[in-house]
């Protein structure tokens, strides 16, 4: 069997034997043959990228969904969330692929969304409306926690219950428990991630539907007073029901610096301002923590604040452009301050559970970074390296290129782009048949059953960005799996923006 040698494999051979005496040694050119699978050299689309980045967050919609829904193996759930606290908490997104709505990282996948917007909305022409979609839909539910003064809803449903099952969000029957901060129960964290979160919204609609937007900055002051006046942790008074899911282990002074950032932003208000110089230093302005994410906002705030100085000559927050360097410095190989991993594939590693988050909102820094530098005309120095908005540029579009299809399995981590993708991801939903093919309920442990299968996910989530790679560029493609193959919307936020950067820049928008 060895020897057999078809016609076409043996005229290619010949053709490579003609090639390589034209090229001797060292010269034959590699990419005169590569593997059809080779896609080193191939450019990605990132228009249909960017499409399906933000029609990924139609499928983690909780609520009536509306007539122009798009994935419409999707159904309404959740219709009667909040009445057990007599409140309406009806809508907003389920983060990732339960069915629990989690405040916190719900209110940080609202600010990425909008600072996406903000910074490359302009580049987006057909997306940007869908886009405006997708933020609305969380701020319409942020208005509803947020109802009452001095109280913000920041969970419905309960985490350990609903964990146990595996069930459509239009079938769960587990308790829709409600669980708030208040006075009494303080969340620093949560609360200022939501006036981060509205604040940065309202920027969104001044133009498009001002009265609106006022109402959003009307209500991110009015929770940011709140955050900043009840201090503490919110997974210290709900420990039991938002741990380990989302547990603030950064503390809440990160995000007391980057709600009074957005804030200072939105209101050109000078009170946010003195609140940044008198605060900054004991909120951890100047740490060396280089993980930005759901629960770490403080690499966000520097580069968000140093765009106040670069373009805006704000001259008191000079410091933050230091802080912004010492940040990318850390990213950089090869210089004596870096201190970040990579795979062997070349994809940027922090942790096992959801790496992929960091990946795309550390890719979304840097493009932002590069654009304020080069507003400025400024660089950054690491050592005696010198490091241009080029240079941040392509770092992040290694990272994204990575992400969809340039890696060691050439398949992309987005679900539905490209000609390999995860097939069965950690997604009740996605996982379970629709209530179109299955009408019938399917009871709580029922669905373990689908978990549990070796068979391709029935329903495509379209545009979902799972968690990703380990260190080793291995993915097993598991659903059980959920530190590798759980999407989220968070992992996705920050992407669309540098989707929409790098679909501009090649031209395809």
């Amino acid at each position: 069997m060895a020897l057999s040698v078809s016609f076409t494999s043996f005229s290619t051979l010949i053709l490579l034997c003609f090639f390589a005496s034209l090229f001797p040694g060292n010269a034959f050119p590699s990419q005169l043959y590569h593997h059809p699978n080779h896609r080193r050299f191939a450019s990605h689309n990132y228009r249909d990228a960017l499409t399906k980045s933000i029609l990924f967050f139609e499928g983690q919609r909780s609520g009536k969904l509306p007539s122009n829904q798009r994935l419409s193996w999707r159904r309404d759930s959740g219709l009667s969330d909040g009445s057990a606290m007599h409140v309406d908490l009806v809508g907003g997104y389920y983060d990732a692929g339960d069915n629990v709505k989690f405040g916190f990282p719900m209110a940080f996948t609202t600010t990425m969304l909008s600072w996406s917007v903000l910074e490359f909305g302009g580049l987006m022409q057909g997306e940007l409306q869908n886009a405006r979609v997708a933020i609305r839909w969380a701020t319409d539910y942020l208005l509803k926690a947020t109802s009452h003064p001095n109280t913000i809803y920041v969970q419905v449903g309960d985490a350990n219950k609903d964990h146990s099952c595996w069930e459509r969000p239009e079938d769960m029957d587990t308790p829709r428990s409600v669980f708030k901060i208040d006075k009494n129960t303080p969340g620093s964290d949560v609360a200022a991630e939501t006036a981060a979160a509205l604040a940065s919204a309202s920027l969104i609609f001044r133009k498009s539907d001002p009265s609106y937007s006022r109402l959003l900055l009307t209500r991110a002051i009015r929770v940011f007073a709140f955050a900043n006046k009840y201090r503490g942790s919110y997974s210290n008074g709900l420990k039991p029901y938002v741990c380990p899911f989302y547990c603030s282990y950064s503390g809440y002074q990160d995000e007391l610096l980057w709600g009074a950032a957005w804030l200072h932003k939105a209101t050109r208000n000078p009170a946010y301002l003195n609140y940044i110089q008198v605060n900054g230093q004991s909120l951890g302005a100047d740490e060396s923590d280089n993980v930005f994410g759901w629960d770490n906002k403080h690499a966000g705030a520097r580069i968000l604040l140093s765009k106040a100085f670069l373009v805006q000559k704000v001259q008191v927050l000079h410091d933050y452009k230091g802080h912004a360097d010492n940040y990318i410095c850390s990213l950089i190989p090869g210089n004596p301050f870096s201190q970040a991993q990579y795979t062997p594939g070349g994809l940027l590693f922090r942790m096992n559970d959801s790496n992929m988050q960091y990946v795309t909102s550390t890719s979304f820094l840097l493009l932002t970074y590069a654009k304020y530098l080069t507003t400025a005309h400024k660089v950054v120095t690491c050592g005696g390296m010198t490091v241009t908005p080029k240079r941040l540029r392509a770092i992040a579009k290694k990272q994204v290129d990575y992400l969809l299809g340039d890696n060691p399995l050439k398949m992309s981590y987005m679900v539905g782009y490209g000609g390999r993708y995860p097939q069965r991801i950690h997604h009740r939903g996605s996982s379970l048949p629709s209530i179109a093919v299955h009408p019938a309920k399917i009871q709580c442990s029922s669905g373990f059953s689908a978990m549990k299968s070796p068979s391709p996910n029935p329903n495509i989530l379209v545009g979902a960005v799972v968690g990703g790679p380990d260190q080793h560029d291995r993915f097993p493609d598991q659903r059980p799996d959920y530190e590798q193959s759980e999407p989220a919307t968070y992992i996705n936020a920050p992407l669309v923006g540098a989707l929409a950067y790098l679909a501009h820049s090649s031209g395809q928008l």
